[in-house]
């Protein structure tokens, strides 16, 4: 059986000047904005307690994203919110001017026109996106990588957008949509990655993010729960790892929480950054086969990887059958607990902490973690079942790919 591998954070640090862009007000601005929605309510933060005991932990808290806008995945913040800010940019307003019966009134289609926006996905971003823009009146256009399955390409044509599975591999598929993007009147990329030249839209996409961020925190004061002395959060390119990693940063500067970022092992770009130690973008390329299709991204995002290098203590690469295990033990906790449906990049994080916690083999990373009674953690499920097919041959079948 293959191991996790994990890196501790010896990258020397930056200015940090990216950490703003998750600035507590940037936040609050994208959190009204969501709110706005006739579709918001909070998502479930579920207190696994008997769970946490088995584990050896003192709490531990899995935000069941499942439930967001009836997408069954997170990513909708992120694509809706940058939506909103570019199109609150072209007619000069506030995006705090444009809550969601603004941007979707007749009077602001007059002003703005339709736009098509471009992006590419393995399935919730571009299904997020693809919803944002039925529910403005614009046209979405989404490119999707080899071995996406259908059922995610339907989730996304049933959006109204035009979608189609390419012969490439997801970063080969992002940099087909910008060019598209660019060849097209009126044509917008709407990429949840960034690179040297493409920064703003990333960073929009980020601070719609720090919604779910935010509900969680709030959810934790509500139990009378302290902050999360330990967060784990998956990264594919880094831009949900960044912008979890970016809130807690601004919200508790003196006594921040440790962050564990969770990747693929076989996409798992920011390990292999960490690994070399310097600070420098580190890719993997090819076909990057793993269940974990979210997080099958080998290229950082570049707002995202200053944020992690400066702030995240240990990157964590995960084979497949720590998220499958995850899965599982997550759909079937410890008798008391309520069941969290987690999808294959959703529940990666928690089989993460239930290896370490768990094999002995995971000791050191246990011991420098300071995992213990006193610990109270925080995960993220970004997805339930979005491919349920799937899902069901991991779960009940028992497969991992």
């Amino acid at each position: 059986m293959e191991t996790i591998k994990w890196a501790v954070n010896h990258m020397p640090k930056t200015e940090d000047a990216q950490l703003k862009v998750m600035a507590l007000d940037e936040v609050k601005k994208a959190r009204a904005f969501h709110e706005s929605f006739p579709q918001y309510s909070i998502t479930p933060l579920v207190k696994l307690e008997k769970m946490a005991g088995r584990l050896g932990l003192k709490e531990v808290y899995v935000k069941d994203e499942s439930y967001r806008f009836g997408l069954n995945a997170f990513k909708v913040l992120g694509g809706s919110f940058a939506m909103a800010r570019y199109i609150a940019q072209q007619v000069g307003k506030d995006v705090s001017e444009l809550p969601y019966n603004v941007l979707t009134s007749d009077e602001l289609r007059k002003t703005f026109g339709q736009a098509t926006f471009f992006t590419a996905t393995d399935g919730n971003h571009g299904r997020g996106v693809a919803w944002a823009a039925n529910k403005l009146g614009q046209k979405c256009v989404v490119l999707m990588p080899k071995g996406t399955t259908p059922t995610r390409l339907n989730n996304i044509l049933a959006e109204g957008a035009q979608a189609t599975i390419e012969e490439y591999n997801y970063d080969e598929c992002v940099r087909m949509a910008n060019e598209l993007a660019n060849k097209t009147e009126h044509g917008i990329m709407v990429q949840d990655t960034a690179w040297d030249g493409y920064e703003e839209i990333p960073a929009w996409i980020m601070q719609g993010y720090g919604t779910m961020a935010s509900e969680a925190n709030e959810q934790l004061e509500g139990l009378g729960s302290e902050r999360p002395t330990h967060v784990f959060i998956q990264a594919g390119v880094g831009s949900l790892a960044g912008a979890v990693q970016g809130y807690f940063a601004n919200r508790y500067p003196d006594n921040p929480p440790k962050v564990i970022v969770v990747e693929a092992e076989a996409a798992a770009c920011l390990y292999k950054g960490a690994s070399l130690g310097t600070g420098e973008l580190q890719i993997v390329d090819g076909d990057m086969v793993t269940i974990m299709a979210g997080l099958a991204c080998g290229e950082p995002n570049t707002i995202s990887w200053d944020i992690l290098k400066n702030h995240v203590d240990t990157f964590v690469a995960a084979p497949d059958w720590v998220a499958a295990r995850g899965m599982r033990m997550l759909a079937a906790p410890v008798k008391g607990d309520s069941p969290v449906t987690s999808g294959e990049s959703g529940a990666a994080p928690f089989g993460a902490l239930s290896c370490i916690m768990c094999m002995d083999e995971y000791k050191d990373l246990r011991e420098h973690l300071g995992l213990d009674e006193n610990s109270r953690v925080l995960l993220f499920s970004t997805e339930g079942d979005t491919d349920p097919e799937r899902y069901e041959s991991i779960v009940w079948g028992g497969n991992t790919l």
